[in-house]
């Protein structure tokens, strides 16, 4: 059978020239291979798509939020289309009055809820710049945001108007009106006559736009949308700007890609909205759901709830981040294992038959249709019952619990990949397609793609496998970064917007994240090691959670720290007579030896060289979190922090492991 292919070339690849490194071939999805489809006609703007859909679908149920009846979470309770609309002309005419413009800034701070995407709308309807703030950031970071993008007005949850608060005096030339999305405390007034600052209750702010008239400024879609502050790894936030153009772009670049497979998103769908929207993969994802019509649920706001929440909206549209899908995935398995011998082997003989179908290239639905009913159903249940798509990014995915999902959720699971300043979105898997597991798939059809050489880590784009860093072109590319010029021509050079991440192209045109360029430790001997795809290939290791490698430049071996799998440990322990609690056991040397071993063993089978091999492992009970300030909000590992964090430790483990 002839190989499938997802992409076509557009240009030719360069060789190495006045110190450049060679580029590999430029790439597009094949369905873009006339051009990129343009955006639906008369759409300039974010506001357009949602007035579009407020004309088309104006009794569709748009923003739901569970009712609390005797602090218990009832039903979802709705917004229509046409209500949301209305109440968006409210809030537009009261910022209006409070004096913002277009181009003037606009803060939102606090969870998803109806609020923020009213507020968000109003600014799309006003050419305002909307600038979340992030939920999980300090006042350290919302002080920052709010003078270095000058921030007039924020949209404030009841819950976070202390926090703001304390920004003052430092934040008092530039904002004016705090608006929260509650009620207000007279102490929180006084506070505010203090500071010269204008104090709103929700109820009252809607008030003041009553009686004044304020025509909707035209709109381009060149105009900045939102300005996304990246919480980085290292340094301050940096201001994405993107644009009107770069999020139209990419939706029509997502219909394009869903209406080739008759999948595309339409007004009966239901979207949980859990993920941040400070982030851009909620942020594009609901004004993706906004334009089609469709339904979105917020969540309670509580991780422990989610499930709860998933059960009581029935969507049919779930994004996530590998972190909660592995949650799903380990509660699942915990449930299989803990039945009864007959449950267990009929679940195993029904994964295997199903896994064995979709193998084949076989739909989901047509891959095990019996075992559907009587095996998955449980699973679907659980996850609300309508189901229909689960979409992974802002990490990479495992293979195993990519896999796991595919069979059992009765849903279309896909991994893909993108960056705030790509919008979002940049590659997806294609449905159906069982090779692209452990891929993020070919790219959208609405961006070029290339691989540059990266000599240093002996990646080469010209190679018969190409390798090197990931290189994006087109019209989903963010403006630059805010008054931070220095930083944005780092990154953007000839029109391309360099990642930092490695790819290696596959045969089929989807792409693997395989490293990152900045993670990269020189050992004493000379030796260079991409710390990253070592961490990928030691998290094969079913008895680990997390880990983080570290290497130092004047020692000639890896040392790490691993958050251990809690139950698997225990088991272990129960069986080899460690005694003690979780906490006890981490440090006991026995079991420090025996996740040793364990990577030991991964490294063996994948043939790895003798300085990749890690010499040292401390294991700590506490997962690694955003707390201690070791991830970002995306999950990313802030490797200084990690560093600054366990100096002792890691010192500890090159003395001892000598």
């Amino acid at each position: 059978m002839a190989q499938k292919m997802f992409v076509v070339q557009v240009e030719e690849a360069r060789q190495a020239d006045g110190g450049r490194p060679s580029v590999g071939p430029v790439y597009r999805n094949v369905l873009a291979k006339d051009g990129f489809r343009p955006p639906a006609g008369g759409i300039q703007s974010c506001w357009d798509l949602f007035r579009v859909s407020a004309e088309k679908y104006p009794d569709n149920k748009m923003l739901g939020e569970r009712e609390i009846v005797k602090g218990e979470a009832g039903n979802y309770v709705w917004l229509t289309y046409k209500q949301v609309y209305n109440i968006v002309l409210q809030i537009g005419a009261s910022i209006r009055a409070c004096g913002a413009k277009q181009g003037s800034r606009c803060g939102i701070f606090g969870p998803n809820c109806r609020k923020w995407v009213i507020s968000m709308q109003a600014c799309n309807a006003h050419g305002l710049y909307c600038v979340p703030l992030y939920d999980t950031l300090g006042s350290g970071a919302v002080e920052y945001i709010i003078c270095h993008a000058e921030i007039s007005i924020v949209f404030v949850d009841e819950t976070k108007v202390s926090e703001v608060m304390r920004t003052f005096p430092s934040v008092s030339k530039h904002l004016k009106t705090l608006v929260s999305f509650g009620k207000i405390t007279a102490e929180h007034k006084v506070m505010a006559n203090s500071f010269g600052l204008a104090l709103y209750s929700w109820d009252d702010f809607l008030l003041l736009g009553i009686g004044n008239e304020f025509e909707l400024p035209e709109k381009k879609k060149s105009d900045i949308c939102t300005i996304i502050y990246t919480s980085g790894t290292t340094g301050d936030p940096k201001g994405v700007m993107i644009t009107n153009e770069n999020i139209i772009s990419l939706i029509s670049g997502i219909n394009h890609h869903l209406g080739s497979i008759n999948e595309e998103f339409t007004e009966r769908d239901v979207y949980l909205s859990y993920l941040p929207l400070a982030h851009i993969f909620d942020r594009v994802m609901e004004e993706q759901i906004i334009s089609s019509g469709a339904s979105i649920g917020f969540w309670q706001g509580n991780i422990k709830l989610l499930m709860n929440d998933v059960k009581a909206l029935k969507p049919s549209i779930f994004c996530a981040v590998p972190r909660v899908l592995d949650k799903i995935y380990s509660g699942l398995v915990e449930k299989i294992t803990s039945g009864g011998f007959i449950k267990k082997s009929l679940f195993n003989i029904a994964y295997s038959y199903k896994l064995q179908n979709m193998n084949k290239g076989y739909k989901h639905l047509a891959a095990a249709p019996i075992f559907d009913k009587i095996v998955f159903s449980k699973v679907k249940e659980g996850l609300g019952g309508n189901m229909r798509l689960i979409l992974s990014g802002a990490a990479p995915l495992s293979t195993e619990v990519e896999t796991f999902l595919r069979v059992v959720t009765c849903a279309d699971v896909l991994q893909g990949y993108g960056l705030t300043e790509t919008c979002g979105g940049s590659f997806v898997q294609q449905l159906h397609e069982a090779a692209m597991i452990g891929t993020v798939g070919p790219p959208l059809p609405s961006i070029d793609v290339c691989l540059e050489s990266v000599p240093d880590m002996e990646y080469d784009a010209l190679a018969s496998t190409p390798r090197g860093e990931i290189c994006i072109r087109g019209r989903t590319l963010f403006l630059g970064y805010y008054k931070r010029e220095d930083l944005t021509k780092e990154v953007m050079v000839d029109g391309w917007f360099h990642t930092g991440d490695i790819g290696e192209w596959q045969p089929d045109g989807s792409m693997k994240i395989i490293d990152r360029m900045k993670n990269i430790f020189k050992l004493s001997q000379g030796e260079y090691v991409s710390v990253e795809n070592l961490e990928n290939i030691y998290s094969l290791v079913s008895g680990i959670d997390a880990l983080c490698i570290y290497g130092n430049s004047y020692e000639s071996f890896l040392v790490a720290i691993a958050n251990p799998n809690k139950e698997s440990l225990e088991s272990w322990a129960r069986e080899n007579g460690v005694a003690g609690d979780f906490n006890t056991i981490c440090n006991n040397p026995q079991a420090k030896a025996y996740i040793l071993g364990e990577l030991t063993k991964i490294a063996k089978e994948n043939k790895l060289k003798g300085f990749e091999i890690i010499k040292a492992v401390h294991l700590d009970p506490i997962p690694f979190d955003m707390e201690r300030d070791l991830l970002t909000p995306t999950f990313k590992k802030k490797r200084a922090q990690f560093l600054k964090y366990y100096q002792n430790v890691i010192d500890d483990m090159y003395k001892g492991a000598k």
